[in-house]
C-alpha cells in the first residue's frame, strides 16, 4: 500500500513538474513572440528612421546645390554689372570722340592757320581714348583687315586692284567694344576684288 501510494505521490510530482515544465515553456515562448514582435517593430522603425535621414539627406543636398547656384548666379550677375556698368554712359560719349575726328579731319597739321587747333584737338582726343580704355573700352577700326559681321557693317562694297575680296578698304566709323562686348559695329566698304561693278548694300 505504501508503494502504491509513494508511486502515486511520484506520478502527482512528475506531473506537477511536467505541468510546471509546459507552463514555464509556455511563458518562454510567449516571450520569445514578444521578443520577436518587439524586434520587427524596431526594425521597422529602423527602416522608416534610415529612410527618412536618407530623404533628409536628400533634401539637404539640393538645398546646398540650389544655394551654390545662387552664390553662382549673383557671383555672375554682379561681375556683368562691374563689366557694363558704364555701357550707356560710354555710348554718350562716342559721339564725342566721333566729332573730335571730324574736326581732325576738317584741319590739318601742314596749315599754319589750322595747325593749333589741329594739335590740341588731337592731344584732347589721344587722352579721351586713353582715360575710356582704363574702363575696357577699345576702338574697332579695321582698316585693312579682313570683313568680320561681328564686329564691322558693312555700308557696301567696292571693286578694289589694291585689296582683296572681303577686306575692309575704308572706315566710315569706327566701332568700339566694352570688355568685349560690342557697343557699335564699325561702318565700312568692303572690297569685291579686282574688276567689279559698286554695288551698295
Amino acid at each position: 500500500m505504501s508503494n502504491e501510494s509513494n508511486k502515486a505521490e511520484v506520478e502527482q510530482v512528475e506531473e506537477g513538474v511536467e505541468v510546471e515544465a509546459s507552463t514555464e515553456e509556455a511563458s518562454l515562448i510567449d516571450e520569445l513572440t514578444q521578443a520577436n514582435f518587439r524586434i520587427e517593430e524596431l526594425e521597422q522603425a529602423l527602416e522608416q528612421a534610415n529612410a527618412k535621414v536618407d530623404e533628409q539627406k536628400d533634401s539637404v543636398i539640393r538645398a546646398a546645390a540650389e544655394v551654390d547656384n545662387m552664390r553662382r548666379r549673383s557671383a555672375m550677375d554682379i561681375e556683368k554689372a562691374h563689366k557694363f556698368a558704364l555701357e550707356k554712359f560710354v555710348n554718350e560719349l562716342l559721339p564725342v570722340i566721333d566729332n573730335m575726328e571730324r574736326a581732325l579731319q576738317g584741319t590739318s597739321a601742314e596749315d599754319e592757320a589750322t595747325k593749333a587747333m589741329y594739335e590740341g584737338v588731337e592731344l584732347t582726343l589721344k587722352s579721351f581714348i586713353s582715360s575710356v580704355e582704363k574702363f575696357g573700352v577699345k576702338q574697332v577700326d579695321p582698316q585693312g583687315e579682313a570683313f568680320d559681321p561681328d564686329l564691322h557693317q558693312a555700308i557696301g562694297m567696292q571693286p578694289s586692284a589694291d585689296f582683296p575680296a572681303n577686306t575692309v578698304m575704308m572706315v566710315m566709323q569706327k566701332g568700339y567694344q566694352l570688355n568685349e562686348r560690342l557697343l557699335r559695329p564699325a561702318m565700312v566698304m568692303v572690297s569685291q576684288g579686282g574688276g567689279s561693278v559698286e554695288t551698295q548694300a
